[in-house]
């Protein structure tokens, strides 16, 4: 793995390496979709992990001992991705510090991406087992911090791929490869293993007996295809695109000295860039609402409008194809119009569709339009955002900024779902949870105004 001293800044887009680039994102849906949204964590949350005794006594009494039992599931999760935001806040900057310094950042990624094709492999050996539940939010836990750091050396290889005109572009074209990878991963899960078709699911087909059949093995066997989709998709970018050149004016001193080095930069950032750190303030709070979107949606469908979990999922396909065109259609208009623009246009749309949906009441078809819609503007804003960033880094340096973008957005990671528990808890109803969510977006937007124009290239 020799450096290539062109690769940092490519006069003009490799077409081969962005293929490449955008492929670990395309298998990343893996983690994103499969593992931490729709499948995974739902099954770590859900009365498979409650005693069997308990989930049969349709008692009052038993309901509610139910009841508390998968508060405690969801807690349990809720720790262990507590937890993993708390490792990546303290190891990204240092990570991404020492990948630029050594020239190693396509390591890193290799490195990271085994650790979470790894975890997802060993959810397959999850039990629906209450003994099970700490091994399975352990495996989210190794999975997310893996994924993040992954995250950090990926996003500042943006910068090798994609020359300074053509970055908003790029990094659209990322994104909305991650939305569709999305969108044809679920689909290939619903139709083999998680909804019945007329005998669709995995026990169906294989003609499993009851007792192999009531081992989960629709879930499981779904996470193990997620695992190999993202192994085989990850290849080429570790075949195709090349190191990083090592940047000689960061020193050596391994990761306390990475530490005390990054100390002095955000300290000069402060006094030199003070719009780099505006940025990290704003994007740190708008993406905790963005994320919140989907974390929150599924929820929301369900309780408040009566989605049934096949109509969950079928809404997720869709709003990941919105999404994803949207994405790829933005990356021109990043261009050309300049990154900062679309995120405050797609925050405005975010708060403008999340008041209509808390609006609508429990109108299904209501939802419907209005989640589709606010889906157009998810993908740009996270999109320009990376390109934004990527437009400010000093080349060569990119993963120490990248490593400060993961650690900001950790930092106020609790801001969504803190708002969303408080305003369902005042409101009496999950449907105002998602004012919550539309006042860290607003916030965001608010912040995003004292940020300047990134420079053009």
């Amino acid at each position: 793995m020799t450096a290539s001293p062109a690769a940092a800044v490519p006069q003009r887009t490799d077409r081969r390496a962005l293929v490449s680039w955008a492929l670990w994102d395309w298998g990343s849906a893996a983690f994103n979709a499969v593992v931490t949204t729709f499948v995974f964590s739902t099954y770590l949350a859900s009365r498979a992990f409650v005693d069997p005794a308990l989930v049969a006594d349709t008692s009052a009494a038993g309901k509610a001992l139910v009841e508390r039992e998968l508060a405690h599931n969801a807690a349990v999760v809720s720790t262990a991705l507590t937890i993993a935001g708390i490792v990546v806040a303290l190891v990204a900057p240092a990570i991404g510090r020492l990948a630029d310094s050594s020239g190693h950042r396509r390591r890193s990624v290799l490195i990271a991406t085994i650790g979470i094709v790894l975890s997802i492999a060993g959810m397959v050996f999850v039990a629906p087992s209450q003994p099970y539940l700490l091994l399975g939010a352990a495996l989210l836990g190794i999975g997310t911090v893996a994924y993040e750091i992954a995250s950090v050396g990926y996003n500042a290889m943006l910068g090798q791929v994609a020359s300074g005109e053509e970055t908003g572009r790029v990094s659209a074209i990322g994104w909305a490869a991650g939305y569709f990878g999305g969108i044809v991963l679920l689909v290939v899960l619903l139709v083999l293993c998680i909804q019945d078709f007329g005998g669709g699911d995995v026990a169906g087909l294989l003609q499993l007996p009851a007792t192999v059949a009531s081992g989960q093995w629709d879930v499981r066997v779904a996470i193990g295809i997620a695992a190999v989709w993202l192994a085989v998709s990850s290849i080429p970018l570790f075949v195709t695109v090349p190191e990083a050149a090592p940047d000689p004016s960061v020193r050596g001193g391994g990761v306390f000295g990475a530490y005390r080095d990054l100390g002095r930069d955000i300290a000069r950032l402060w006094r030199e860039r003070r719009n780099v750190l505006a940025f990290l303030l704003a994007s740190a709070v708008f993406r905790d609402g963005v994320g919140a979107v989907f974390t929150f949606g599924g929820i929301v469908a369900a309780q408040v409008f009566g989605f049934s979990p096949s109509q969950v999922i079928l809404f997720a396909i869709a709003a990941n194809v919105v999404a994803g065109a949207a994405t790829f259609l933005s990356g021109r208009l990043d261009d050309r119009f300049g990154s900062r623009a679309i995120i405050t246009v797609s925050l405005v749309g975010l708060a403008v569709c999340g008041i209509g949906v808390f609006a609508v009441g429990t109108v299904t078809a209501g939802f419907w339009v209005l989640g589709l819609t606010l889906a157009v503007f998810v993908g740009p804003v996270q999109a320009s955002s990376r390109a934004y960033l990527a437009r400010l880094a000093t080349p060569g340096r990119e993963g120490e900024l990248f490593g400060l973008y993961a650690t900001t957005g950790r930092a106020a990671s609790f801001l969504a779902p803190a708002l969303f528990g408080i305003a369902v808890t005042v409101g009496g109803s999950t449907r105002f949870g998602i004012l919550g969510v539309v006042v860290v977006l607003v916030a965001g937007l608010v912040l995003m105004a004292l940020v300047k124009r990134e420079p053009r290239a």
